[in-house]
């Protein structure tokens, strides 16, 4: 009977596990099936390389630059804000703050994980748009500064958490070494602990970056909606996912604009893809 049990058990895991891929593997499928017909008509490096989002004129052109360059501008803007708070968040978890306050503290950086992104969006459109306008005199709040903030705080839980584990898994007789050898204990954090666990903190701002690049909803709220290449962080843009997101409901199934929003997709689940495998290899090197 406890056979029984135990291979049935295996055999219910190894079905889950197989589901999982299979869900993975009809995902990708899917949008590579419609999205890389476009590309029979339009070259990959007009695609990538051109300027002109125009997806519904009479003669359509689907130059995505762009969106590529909102999303990279956006996420790139997030991780300044994320990275300083998430990983001093973490130190002073880890090294800093006694039992109590830490009990007390990581549970609250953690429950911005699981506030909707929609009541991102909708405070910054609320309320930090209007005072980004106000204060810098500008047109418009929505623009890739409000937007990068947004999206820095929301992304805040992933780094602080996963370089928290990093720094606690540190061994302790490397403190004590350092503390031994005269360090001060600002000196023993951010000259032995830190590069002890710079391979962990890496992965998690690579994950964070996974995490900013595909985010929809905040993006489609705060960044302006301008398919344009910004000049200044003051200046409203759209990121690959908000294009793919207000589009894709106007469009034909099968026409052109249909295939090039997911090739949008496409060069999204690339860029997560190889963002992922990056943080992965780095994840197993901490692991060997």
């Amino acid at each position: 009977m406890k056979t029984l049990k135990e291979k049935l058990f295996q055999y219910i895991t190894y079905l889950a596990a197989l589901f999982t891929i299979l869900c993975m593997l009809a995902i990708i499928f899917g949008i590579f099936r419609e999205g890389l017909p476009l590309f029979r008509v339009v070259s990959l490096k007009q695609f990538i390389f051109t300027n002109n989002w125009y997806p519904t004129h009479a003669e359509p052109a689907f130059g995505a630059l762009a969106l590529i360059v909102g999303s990279l501008a956006v996420t790139l803007g997030a991780l300044l804000i994320a990275v300083p708070l998430g990983l001093g968040s973490a130190i002073f978890i880890s090294e800093i703050a006694g039992s109590k306050l830490r009990e007390a503290i990581k549970p609250i950086i953690e429950l911005l994980a699981g506030i909707p992104s929609v009541v991102y969006g909708l405070f910054g459109m609320a309320f930090l748009a209007p005072l980004v306008r106000q204060w810098f005199n500008l047109d418009t709040g929505l623009n890739v500064f409000s937007a990068s903030i947004i999206l820095g705080v929301m992304i805040v839980p992933i780094i602080s958490s996963l370089s928290e584990d990093a720094l606690s898994s540190v061994p302790s007789n490397i403190r004590e070494a350092s503390m031994a050898l005269g360090a001060t204990r600002s000196e023993t954090i951010f000259r032995a602990v830190v590069p002890a666990a710079r391979n962990g903190i890496l992965c998690s701002v690579l994950l964070g970056f996974g995490r900013a690049v595909g985010e929809t909803m905040v993006v489609l709220m705060v960044a302006g909606g301008a398919a344009n290449i910004p000049t200044s962080i003051f200046e409203p843009t759209r990121p690959i996912t908000s294009t793919i997101a207000a589009e894709m409901g106007e469009t034909v199934v099968g026409d052109l604009h249909y295939q090039s929003l997911f090739a949008l997709a496409i060069l999204l689940f690339l860029i997560t893809l190889a963002t992922n495998l990056i943080a992965e290899l780095v994840f197993s090197n901490r692991r060997r």
